[in-house]
């Protein structure tokens, strides 16, 4: 199951990325577990095979949901943020939703690798009482690609994502998901992930400069490459009709390494949860 998680400041738009992009192809996959129980197969008919009716198709969902979420990553303290959910897909190989645009550049055999475009929301001085005197890390675009491969119902896959500008920072994310249907109307799924980063974006999101350290009040802090979290996900969607339905999430990310040890840092232990409801064209 492919790709409605600032979660890491970039890590925060996987998340809502992945909700969304499950929302989509959750919905196809209950819908066509539906019709395969409902409908008979048809007698054959040659004009299947007609390349014109093989071709891709347009796919449209709108929705809007909430999430409850730390303030930002590290904090103690949570803040309810609105979740915007516009997908739109082409076939199998364009997807694009509030992440950005995934291009699916080969997919054979339950493999699959994709070009990214998107952002990094950065973060803003305002966003907490812990963050004052930090300074604010600016928005930037991203550029990335994704490897998977799919075995029936699980997926395992790696993804990279460079920031152009802003915090300039270099993220790689390995994770396996695994998606069922419960019913013809309910799927479930659950997922594990890794994600490291390099000194440019551990610097910037938890180390502390002594410019820093003098304005904010907080110790000095140099945080290096590596582990930065972990993170474990489950999620339900349901089809509460052919077009109408509901998906809830519910996440923990646990900071490791020198993130964990940042004086940014309130709490290692980061859950969220989501709610989204979407319509789907």
């Amino acid at each position: 199951m492919q790709p409605l998680s600032k979660p890491h400041q970039i890590s925060k738009l996987p998340a809502i990325g992945a909700t969304l992009a499950l929302m989509a192809m959750s919905s196809e996959v209950l819908a066509a577990d539906a019709v395969s129980e409902q409908i008979p197969e048809p007698a054959f008919d040659s004009s299947r095979f007609d390349p014109q009716q093989a071709e891709p198709k347009w796919g449209l969902i709108i929705g809007a949901g909430a999430m409850y979420e730390p303030e930002y990553e590290g904090s103690g303290d949570f803040k309810v943020s609105p979740v915007p959910a516009v997908i739109i897909t082409y076939g199998d190989w364009l997807t694009i939703d509030p992440r950005g645009v995934s291009v699916t550049v080969l997919d054979q055999s339950g493999f699959s690798l994709a070009g990214k475009v998107g952002y990094e929301m950065g973060r803003d001085e305002d966003d907490s009482d812990r963050l004052r005197g930090l300074g604010d890390i600016d928005f930037a675009a991203t550029v990335g690609a994704k490897a998977a491969y799919k075995w029936e119902a699980l997926e395992i896959y790696a993804e990279v994502d460079q920031t152009i500008d802003g915090s300039e920072s270099l993220i790689g994310t390995f994770g396996a998901e695994y998606s069922a249907p419960v019913t013809e109307r309910f799927l479930v799924s659950a997922g594990v992930s890794a994600t490291v980063a390099n000194d440019k974006h551990m610097q910037s999101y938890f180390g502390v400069t002594a410019a820093q350290s003098a304005t904010s009040g907080l110790s000095e802090y140099k945080a290096e490459a590596g582990l930065k979290r972990v993170d474990f996900t489950a999620s339900a969607t349901y089809m509460v009709t052919e077009n109408w339905l509901v998906r809830g999430e519910a996440g923990v990310g646990v900071l490791l390494g020198d993130a964990a040890d940042s004086p940014i840092v309130e709490e290692k232990v980061q859950p969220s949860f989501m709610a989204v409801v979407g319509y789907k064209f």
